[in-house]
């Protein structure tokens, strides 16, 4: 009978042991699933105005330095942005979008930080029109689109009636290389980065994220997104699109968001 209770507490003590190394076992995975199911936002800006944007050129991968306008607008942004810890920052391999964060965070008065390039993240490729008038490439383009003049094409875009998908299919069809991009690879591509952004947020724990890219190709990764048809309308340079991501569902509550560059104009300019 001793032997045997013997046994049986040991049995015990085994069950026990086993229960509670399984369940610190468990612990961390849990709590790594619960920081990655909370909420991760992203805030995009376009860079700032370039040498192209001054001279009205068609800029997609074709890149300028930004103008000394630009650099303003980038600390514009940068101090509208101070009292947001941001975790990590992406651009694509443009200069013009490495050059904007690079200024928007010296006037942020971030110094130990780390740019993620995504080339996904680069502007719409925009075949033989690059680097040549953008009145050239609306031209070709426009009675693809469904309109008749250039007032009329620019009118309508800027109100919001022209939507991205049309807008850069009808380019990419009158593209004389036949190179342009599509609405879906431009699509396809800028949701993949988001998705990147995304995973590397939940495998490093990070909650809020800074990426600067371009206004066509944020308005395509968004398209979907949203129903919101402010959408359709043009970005203008250091303009913020502010997505959250929570348990597999995308939620942009701000587009073309000229707060924080008013914010930090204001500050700066007292």
């Amino acid at each position: 009978m001793k032997k045997k209770t013997i046994k049986t507490l040991l049995t015990s003590t085994l069950i026990i042991i086993t229960a509670l190394l399984t369940s610190c076992a468990h612990s961390p995975s849990k709590a790594k699933d619960n920081k990655a199911d909370g909420d991760i936002t992203i805030y995009f800006a376009r860079h700032g105005k370039t040498l192209f944007n001054t001279y009205d050129l068609v800029q997609g991968w074709a890149d300028s330095p930004l103008t000394d306008q630009g650099i303003e607008l980038a600390h514009y942004l940068g101090e509208g942005l101070k009292d947001i810890q941001f975790d990590a920052y992406y651009t694509s391999d443009a200069g013009r979008q490495r050059e904007t964060m690079q200024e928007l965070l010296k006037q942020k008065g971030v110094k130990d930080y780390k740019i993620r390039e995504l080339k996904e993240l680069r502007e719409v490729f925009f075949g033989g029109f690059e680097g040549g008038p953008n009145k050239k490439m609306v031209r070709a383009s426009m009675k693809l689109a469904g309109y008749n003049s250039v007032d009329a094409f620019y009118k309508n875009y800027q109100a919001g009636n022209l939507t991205i998908d049309v807008m850069i299919n009808s380019t990419a069809k009158a593209d004389p290389k036949h190179q342009a991009e599509s609405y879906q690879q431009v699509k396809a591509r800028t949701q993949d980065a988001l998705k990147t952004i995304i995973q590397n947020a939940q495998h490093n724990h990070e909650k809020t994220i800074l990426a600067i890219s371009s206004g066509m190709s944020m308005q395509a990764m968004i398209y979907d997104l949203t129903d919101n048809k402010d959408k359709n309308k043009p970005l203008s340079n250091a303009t913020v699109v502010k997505i959250t991501y929570k348990n597999g569902q995308y939620n942009v509550s701000e587009i073309g968001n000229m707060t924080y560059v008013n914010k930090g104009k204001s500050a700066l300019n007292k």
